[in-house]
C-alpha cells in the first residue's frame, strides 16, 4: 500500500496570498517554518528551520485567509512536486504541501496567564 501523507506544525511566515483559478476555485499559498535544535560537535546549540510551501484549495483557502504572520498552525496533507521552465532560466522543481486539513494551535501559556 502506498501513502502520500505528511503532518507539519509550525509558524506562518507571512499572511497567505489568495487568488482564484479560472474555474472559480479559491487558492491560498503560504509558507510554513518548522524549527528544531541540536547540539553540534563543538557543544554549541544550533537552530535549523525548514520551510515548506503550503497550498490551500476551496474552503481551506478561506480558512487560510484568517491566518497571520507568526500564527502557529498544524496541517495534514500530501506532497506534490511540479516541474516547470521559465523563459530565461533553467528548469525548476517546486515541492508543495497540498493541505487536506488545518487548524490554528493556541500559543503556549506562560506562568503569568
Amino acid at each position: 500500500m502506498q501513502k502520500n501523507r505528511i503532518e507539519l506544525a509550525g509558524y506562518i511566515a507571512a499572511r497567505p496570498q489568495t487568488r482564484f483559478l479560472p474555474s472559480g476555485t479559491k487558492v491560498a499559498n503560504a509558507r510554513l517554518g518548522e524549527s528544531y535544535r541540536y547540539t553540534n560537535g563543538d557543544g554549541k546549540t544550533v537552530t535549523h528551520t525548514n520551510w515548506h510551501n503550503l497550498v490551500f484549495y476551496g474552503e481551506l483557502a478561506s480558512i487560510a485567509e484568517t491566518y497571520d504572520k507568526g500564527d502557529n498552525i498544524e496541517v495534514e496533507g500530501s506532497i506534490q512536486h511540479r516541474n516547470f521552465t521559465l523563459v530565461v532560466v533553467s528548469p525548476r522543481t517546486v515541492h508543495e504541501i497540498i493541505v487536506h486539513s488545518c487548524h490554528l494551535v493556541a500559543p503556549p501559556r506562560g506562568p503569568d496567564t
